[in-house]
């Protein structure tokens, strides 16, 4: 994929983290994101999981605003996400799904219904509540579960979270 392919793609991510829709991504949207998921789940935001969910969405946005937002405004506008993509992650896109781990753990956590790991079905309950459509959301869900055993491991999704950002369809 060149890199003008690459940052279409990148801007087309871009809306997946502003839960606003305001045309920036800050630590509101991250927080919005994990309000989202606890409302979803039922998980009280003071309970061990709420608290951990908020402390991931956290850490994640100081990563993400560690990489893209160039001029310090506690904002990453698209022209920032693209070019903070580009720059630092398309030759290690491993390293976003890194400051993107504790939030995912925490998310996993809370899709666990019943001890045993997350299903492709709580994935698409948390894939749909971060704004995908109905379908899409199961579809990608059941991709996540990679070896097909029925439960979505941390490893599953750091790995389908890298290539999110990697791979050359927008609608990926």
């Amino acid at each position: 994929m060149d890199s003008a392919e690459y940052e279409r793609k990148i801007a087309a991510r871009f809306a997946t983290f502003d839960q606003d829709g305001n045309g920036y991504i800050d630590r509101e949207d991250f927080s919005a994101a994990a309000k989202a998921v606890l409302a979803e789940f039922g998980t009280a935001a003071r309970s061990d999981k709420g608290q951990a969910v908020f402390i991931g969405a956290e850490a994640f946005w100081q990563g993400m605003a560690g990489i893209a937002d160039v001029d310090g405004d506690q904002r990453v506008n698209r022209e920032e996400f693209v070019t903070g993509a580009v720059k630092r992650l398309r030759d290690n896109p491993q390293r976003f799904a890194e400051i993107a781990r504790p939030f995912l753990h925490a998310v996993l956590a809370v899709a666990d219904e019943d001890g045993a790991g997350a299903t492709p079905q709580s994935a698409a309950r948390v894939i749909r509540v971060l704004g995908a459509d109905a379908e899409v959301a199961r579809r990608a869900a059941e991709a996540l579960d990679a070896d097909g055993d029925g439960r979505i491991s941390e490893d599953e999704i750091m790995t389908a979270f890298a290539a999110y950002y990697t791979t050359a369809e927008p609608d990926a």
